[in-house]
């Protein structure tokens, strides 16, 4: 499940909570859990896949949570599975590891690993968010954000796409709050 890092070092773990604290950015997390790892769960654990068993958790996934795509419109989805060999890692890790908005929403549901999330409040302070297998999250379009996957550069997760543009970048000159990069 998430955990939440507030600006004043304070780690959040309730669900409860962090929805609360995410509210009013716009921002929605959900936990479920289908069970449907339970039916893949050699390739949840496996970093490199081909072609075809990226396409069997993918139509797997969506059988179970073709509601996700229903509430975002999307007209697609497709499976990110980062591991320490995956190709442009370190580009994708700079890529997204500023400050940035979206044009459109950012949902997306974790299958395995974890991915952490800094968000800025209304009143310019930050949070991270950790979250975890079964982690769903939407961030609605406009919320300024990074991300990176944690030191085991593990990550797989379902991504939902409502438009090809919807999910590129646009940098906003954000640094990170000091009072969140200390090492707890």
């Amino acid at each position: 499940m998430a955990n939440l890092l507030l600006d004043d070092g304070t780690i959040e773990s309730d669900l409860g909570e962090i929805v609360r604290e995410l509210a009013p950015l716009g921002i929605q997390l959900r936990h479920y859990d289908p069970g449907t790892s339970l039916l893949f769960p050699n390739l949840v654990d496996q970093e490199v896949l081909t072609e075809s068993e990226r396409l069997y958790i993918l139509e797997l996934h969506n059988s179970v949570f073709e509601f996700i795509q229903q509430e975002n419109e999307a007209l697609w989805s497709d499976l990110l599975n980062l591991h320490p060999g995956s190709p442009n890692l370190h580009q994708l890790i700079a890529t997204y590891g500023r400050y940035h908005t979206h044009n459109a929403a950012e949902p997306l549901y974790v299958l395995a690993g974890e991915m952490i999330y800094g968000f800025v409040r209304p009143d310019g302070s930050q949070v991270q968010l950790l979250i975890q297998a079964q982690d769903y999250l939407y961030i609605k379009a406009g919320v300024e954000h990074w991300c990176s996957p944690n030191g085991s550069l593990n990550f797989k997760a379902v991504r939902y796409f409502a438009n090809a543009e919807g999910w590129v970048p646009k940098y906003t000159g954000t640094q990170m709050s000091d009072s969140l990069n200390k090492p707890r």
